[in-house]
């Protein structure tokens, strides 16, 4: 049983401030790679970034599933839960979302649900908090919504993380997509996105 007497507040004014966040994710799957600042969102709980926090206050809701990292404990589910109605899930196939704590617990993107060539909607959405985050760095993205080239740097993202990313942009119109989350900061990485190092 939830003990409501621990749940943290969610958004003061959860019109306003939901419909602001929700674009801001608009915003950060519109144009690949653009840094986009969250708004003044409450405190979330700990192992939450605020730029995450704040998406998935705002993209949740009681049809929503939601698959939690391993390291993100109890407060975090019933946080969710209580503020969203979203039901949590066990397996990644499962999962309309994702939040991930950290790069080490990304498991395979290809073990989320990737929609269909009939369905592509039904694909899961990830949002993966990461260290730092960055416009300037080694990886250059391009496709819609991306004039010329953008630069990321997504601390703690490697080389198998990159290949998979790869592999998902070619499955289009199959496919995840991903939010990278850092503190306050939010970026967009759609399926249609194309990353090289």
């Amino acid at each position: 049983m939830l003990d409501l007497a621990d749940v943290a507040p969610g958004f003061a004014e959860s019109t306003p401030q939901s419909q602001a966040e929700f674009r801001r994710g608009l915003a950060a799957l519109s144009r690949p790679g653009s840094l986009q600042e969250c708004g003044e969102v409450p405190a979330p709980p700990p192992g939450v970034h605020p730029a995450a926090n704040a998406l998935l206050l705002a993209l949740l809701d009681q049809d929503c599933r939601l698959w939690l990292s391993p390291s993100l404990n109890g407060a975090v589910a019933g946080y969710l839960r209580f503020h969203t109605g979203c039901v949590l899930v066990g397996e990644t196939r499962q999962a309309d979302f994702a939040l991930v704590a950290a790069p080490a617990e990304l498991p395979p993107l290809g073990s989320f649900e990737l929609g269909s060539e009939e369905y592509p909607d039904r694909s899961a959405t990830l949002i993966v908090q990461l260290a730092a985050l960055s416009d300037a760095g080694p990886w250059r993205l391009s496709g819609p919504g991306i004039r010329g080239e953008a630069r990321l740097q997504a601390a703690g993202l490697g080389a198998d993380f990159l290949a998979q990313l790869q592999h998902n942009a070619k499955s289009f119109p199959r496919g995840v997509d991903l939010f990278l989350a850092s503190g306050t900061r939010l970026c967009g990485l759609p399926r249609t996105t194309r990353i090289e190092a």
